[in-house]
């Protein structure tokens, strides 16, 4: 049996944790990557199954969990604290309506819907949708939901006033981004907002493919023909304005 700091894995696999209800968040993600991942004791293609099964029907204390953390800052080396500033940062920078690409489980959009905006959270994964469509109403946090591919929006153009993707784009192919790009700037009517970790190399427990430095953010911005800036803050930023 090997033992971690969160999770046990038995010699034939059986996967077991340790983990509170009132403790159970998105830092498990961090505890999955530092604790199975990186020592090898599961392949990165596991996580996502390895995640689920640990939450496995206590997704809205899951969710009341996360946006607590996330709203506190989160604790000192964790998924929620890594990801609390880059939240605040894309609440700051929301203007309007707005559409979030690339959404997951969809804390950001969440908390978008709590400031006042309204919100459609768009993800790739019919389930996780699904999940997210399911949990707004039960927080009492209303939001629409919906499944599409970020490279052709099921959405009219000039349809909200800021759309977002925030840790998105690391997660496709270089010649994908462009065309991402494009879509947001189309359905875009005010602002565009890419956020994107610095990574000296992808990594592939969270599913990354590429990386980014400032210059790619500002190549980027060139293909929209409009007014842009970067910069970088926990990350990098390319914000588009009409």
């Amino acid at each position: 049996m090997t033992r971690t700091t969160r999770l046990t894995l038995d010699a034939d696999g059986q996967l077991r944790h340790h983990i509170p209800p009132d403790e159970l968040s998105n830092d498990l993600a961090g505890w999955i990557a530092d604790d199975l991942v990186a020592p090898g004791l599961i392949p990165p293609h596991a996580f996502e199954d390895t995640f689920v099964s640990v939450v496995d029907g206590a997704w809205l204390p899951f969710y009341r969990n996360t946006l607590r953390e996330l709203a506190r800052g989160g604790a000192p080396g964790g998924t929620n604290a890594g990801m609390a500033p880059v939240h605040d940062r894309a609440a700051d920078l929301a203007r309007g309506s707005v559409v979030e690409l690339g959404c997951c489980f969809g804390f950001l959009s969440l908390r978008l819907a709590r400031d006042g905006h309204r919100v459609t959270s768009v993800d790739l994964s019919p389930g996780t949708v699904e999940l997210l469509a399911s949990i707004a109403p039960a927080l009492g946090t209303p939001l629409h939901a919906l499944a599409g591919d970020a490279t052709a929006l099921p959405l009219a153009d000039g349809s909200a006033d800021t759309v977002f993707a925030v840790h998105l784009l690391e997660h496709l192919p270089p010649a994908l981004a462009p065309r991402v790009i494009a879509e947001m700037s189309r359905v875009a009517r005010q602002r565009v907002v890419v956020a994107v970790p610095f990574e000296d190399a992808p990594n592939p427990t969270w599913g990354h493919v590429r990386t980014f430095d400032l210059a790619d953010l500002a190549a980027l911005g060139i293909t929209t023909g409009r007014s842009y800036t970067v910069d970088e803050y926990h990350g990098g930023w390319l914000v588009v304005d009409s």
